[in-house]
């Protein structure tokens, strides 16, 4: 089974940048989206960032302009680009693999905190 490992979370103050890592141990098949979200103590968790398989993009209202979401198909990797980050961003970001056989794929999580 494939696995997400996340990296890149941590502390910044706002308006900084961080850029996130999904490594999957390798390429699972019939991946639909590539996909970020977040949850943030006492919320839901909410979809921040999507990218298909053909390379189109879609980003939650609360981070577009702010945020980039890519992929490196040949490192099986995806990241997040974050800039001017704000204090409401600070979230657990998990990475999620979804397929078109309605099995999701998920990483474990990673702090990310922006103090003003």
């Amino acid at each position: 089974q494939a696995q997400l490992v996340e990296s890149g979370g941590g502390l910044v103050q706002a308006g900084e940048s961080l850029r996130l890592s999904c490594a999957a141990s390798g390429s699972i098949f019939g991946t639909k989206t590539k996909n970020w979200y977040r949850q943030a103590p006492g919320k839901q968790r909410e979809l921040v960032a999507s990218i298909t398989v053909g390379g189109s993009t879609n980003y939650a209202d609360s981070v577009k302009g702010r945020f980039t979401i890519s992929r490196d198909n040949a490192k099986n990797t995806v990241y997040l680009q974050m800039d001017s980050l704000k204090p409401e961003d600070t979230a657990v970001y998990y990475c999620n693999v979804a397929t078109v056989f309605g099995r999701d794929f998920w990483g474990q999580g990673t702090q990310v905190t922006v103090s003003s």
